[in-house]
């Protein structure tokens, strides 16, 4: 995989968590720098894929493709029962 091109980010954070990023810095031997990117990284991805799925359901939702909340409570309801449903579709 190809490097990305980087460019640089200024944040402000709070005094005790730059002392615990510069720990975990120097047990890591990574630059802050480094990690700080990552977590970022890790952020923006997860983020972005709540998001997509939120918009992903509504659009579900307003294609009549939901199923009601009675179901759903059955559904769960039966869980750790000797007769556990099935999971409800759309």
């Amino acid at each position: 995989m190809a490097t990305q091109p980087t460019t640089t980010l200024s944040v402000r954070i709070d005094a005790d968590t730059k002392r615990r990023l510069e720990a975990l810095s120097k047990r890591a031997r990574r630059s802050k720098s480094f990690l700080a990117a990552e977590a970022i990284v890790a952020f923006v991805d997860a983020e972005s894929w709540q998001l997509d799925e939120i918009q992903a359901g509504l659009r579900e939702l307003n294609e009549g493709r939901g199923v009601a909340h009675s179901e759903v409570s059955r559904w769960l309801g039966s869980w750790g029962g000797t007769r556990e449903r099935k999971a409800p579709r759309a």
